[in-house]
């Protein structure tokens, strides 16, 4: 690995797996842990990281010296990557769904201090820079909506989302030192999941939650980033709240009530999307009496200062 990306990480913290004590898990009978990467770096936390740190890489061992990325208002993948550049010392260009606001998002003020160029792109051109995968390089994008013209540009999906990106989070299964039942994620453009499927142990159900509405694209999304087969996973897609960042009273109220039981933190995008699906399934009794159950939580608490 690159000595810059080896400089970073030693600053880390470890992601510990954090046992929640509810009565609620007693009376069913099944054990509830949490994988903290929420802990591993205050701004490139969580699934960011793991989905980043082996481009990075790659974008280094090229000797690029800008990354082009893609993402929302709040993006927590466009958050991480300006942050990352900075330390780095790479350039970074962020292609924004939508018109520029008025006013800022904190996360764009971040990422503008951090010396990320935001670029606001329509909603349509949004759409189709999605198609712009895994190989793609700057200068393949839609006409008007690339950066410059030269070499040491490194593009990366939205959400970071290419074959490098699984190889990261197979590093948060590895970590993983106790006997597990079931390993839970949100899911976004899927990347996660899949890298969490291709490092599983087969005698272990993969179950992801689908963080935004119609998406039943996502199987084959996620299937297209397998090396192989596999049979042991699923997305529910019942637990979106109405779409993408949508939220409402019972979330809020589920995520509130969580946080004081627990006194750890959740953002309602993702992971409280999440828990509140798995807790919902546990009252239906879909999981056995004696299984344990562990989360991920994929930090990005970023994302919270859109909803307060």
């Amino acid at each position: 690995m690159h000595p810059k990306l080896i400089k970073l990480e030693k600053t880390f913290n470890p992601s510990i797996l954090t046992k929640i004590d509810d009565p609620l898990l007693v009376q069913y009978q099944v054990e509830l842990w949490m994988k903290r990467d929420d802990l591993l770096h205050p701004v490139i936390s969580g699934n960011k990281w793991r989905k980043l740190k082996y481009s990075l890489d790659h974008a280094l061992s090229l000797g690029a010296d800008t990354l082009v990325s893609m993402g929302g208002a709040y993006s927590n993948h466009l958050h991480a990557l300006a942050y990352a550049g900075k330390v780095l010392g790479l350039k970074t260009v962020g292609l924004v769904r939508g018109e520029q606001p008025e006013k800022l998002t904190p996360s764009l003020l971040d990422m503008e201090a951090w010396g990320m160029e935001l670029r606001y792109v329509s909603r349509t051109d949004y759409r189709l820079l999605r198609q712009y995968k895994y190989g793609h390089a700057p200068h393949q994008l839609p006409a008007g909506l690339q950066y410059t013209h030269h070499p040491r540009q490194y593009w990366l999906p939205e959400g970071g989302a290419q074959a490098l990106a699984l190889q990261g989070v197979a590093e948060l299964v590895a970590e993983i030192e106790i006997p597990y039942d079931w390993l839970c994620v949100p899911c976004g453009t899927g990347a996660t999941l899949a890298g969490i499927i291709e490092a599983t142990p087969g005698q272990v159900s993969v179950l992801g939650f689908a963080a935004l509405k119609n998406a039943g694209f996502l199987t084959a999304e996620v299937e297209a980033m397998l090396s192989q087969s596999r049979n042991n996973w699923q997305i529910n897609l019942d637990y979106h709240f109405g779409g993408f960042a949508k939220i409402n009273t019972e979330l809020n109220a589920f995520i509130n009530d969580f946080e004081l039981k627990t006194s750890l933190s959740l953002e309602p995008v993702y992971t409280g999307k999440m828990m509140y699906a798995v807790y919902d399934l546990i009252k239906k009794h879909y999981f056995k009496p004696g299984e344990r159950i562990i989360a991920v939580h994929t930090g990005g608490l970023q994302g919270k200062r859109g909803f307060s």
